[in-house]
């Protein structure tokens, strides 16, 4: 549909992947390289500058596989929530599906049997299907990296400076998938859309008591009832330093946008200064 192809087109654009011309950008040739998303190409890329690319590449390798949450048979619910909690991270699930990965790396690298994995996988409700996959889809992309000649950082996954960076690099590719809770009950609106979704089941942050207010998401499901899946926590402090303003001024009016105008507003002199001084 042409609407669909134009919206593709901006989309690109907003990710810096098109020139002037609507041609391709040396950036955007390099994004093309990733058999990824182009926000997920971005988000990677931007991991480059941010040292973050071993965190990045897992959860890259994570939301391209299918979900690794398996859906718990009737009565058995809870002991799968409790299972999963095993694994959550704070600061969203992105960061929860890196514990999931390198969980059951360190079950795969268990020398106790060959089959020790799916057993594991079998316990904690996971899909052993999909984990595999996710391993296969990252060292491809490694290949890739390595191809290309881009930079893989060392992992340091855990310190207050890795989760920040990953924050960011994040941003820097889904910057369109902003939501905020507008009435502090888990409704969120998706500011490109104006749309209101809830969190997906398997969200970290589902049957928790702290609803995290602003949060970037992979993706948005209508099938699933109009939810949000793989959410992260994020400030408005963040992504008003990383939104390009050219995508922010087109955002449709809402309360949400106000807000996030008045941290623009505020953050504004402290980033001419930063640059004067660069």
């Amino acid at each position: 549909a042409p609407e669909s192809l134009m919206q593709a087109l901006e989309d690109l654009d907003y990710l810096a992947a098109l020139d002037n011309n609507g041609n391709l950008s040396e950036f955007g040739i390099i994004m093309s390289e990733f058999p990824l998303d182009p926000q997920l190409s971005k988000s990677l890329l931007a991991s480059c500058e941010f040292e973050c690319v071993d965190e990045m590449l897992t959860i890259a390798a994570m939301v391209t596989a299918p979900s690794c949450f398996l859906h718990a048979p009737p009565g058995t619910e809870e002991i799968a929530l409790t299972c999963w909690r095993r694994f959550s991270h704070p600061a969203g699930d992105h960061f929860t599906l890196i514990n999931v990965f390198n969980a059951f790396k360190a079950a795969t690298a268990d020398p106790t049997g060959p089959g020790n994995h799916e057993k594991w996988c079998c316990d904690y409700f996971l899909s052993s299907s999909a984990l595999s996959m996710a391993e296969m889809i990252r060292a491809e992309l490694v290949e890739i990296m390595k191809r290309i000649e881009l930079p893989i950082s060392e992992p340091d996954f855990g310190s207050e400076e890795n989760l920040l960076s990953i924050k960011k690099a994040l941003l820097s590719g889904y910057f369109m998938h902003i939501a905020h809770d507008v009435d502090g009950s888990g409704n969120y609106l998706m500011l490109t859309h104006k749309q209101v979704a809830q969190l997906h089941p398997f969200s970290s942050y589902y049957n928790t008591r702290r609803i995290p207010e602003w949060v970037l998401f992979h993706e948005f499901s209508i099938s699933e009832g109009n939810s949000i899946r793989v959410v992260s926590e994020i400030s408005p402090h963040l992504f008003a330093e990383l939104v390009p303003q050219y995508y922010f001024s087109n955002l449709p009016p809402s309360e949400s946008k106000d807000i996030l105008q008045e941290v623009i507003n505020h953050s504004a002199p402290v980033s001419a200064s930063k640059e004067e001084q660069k």
